[in-house]
């Protein structure tokens, strides 16, 4: 089953900290938002093998919106 990785915030993808098959650790580095000038780094819900990388560098997305999924 698929866990999904959800934006805590509205924001700018600065950056992108996994790619697809890569295998992560709870609570490992995604990516990092930029709102308002300030930076949030967004954080593995689960362990497991990332199945889907939803965003790119550069992309604005919504609060909720997904980013990641990880197969566990």
């Amino acid at each position: 089953m698929a866990e999904e990785v959800l934006a805590p915030l509205a924001g700018k993808v600065l950056s992108v900290a996994v790619t697809v098959g890569e295998l992560i650790e709870e609570d490992a580095e995604v990516l990092v938002l930029e709102a308002m000038k300030m930076e949030t780094v967004v954080y593995a819900s689960c362990a497991g093998t990332v199945s889907g990388v939803v965003v790119k560098v550069g992309d604005q997305v919504e609060e909720d919106d997904v980013l990641v999924s990880i197969e566990n």
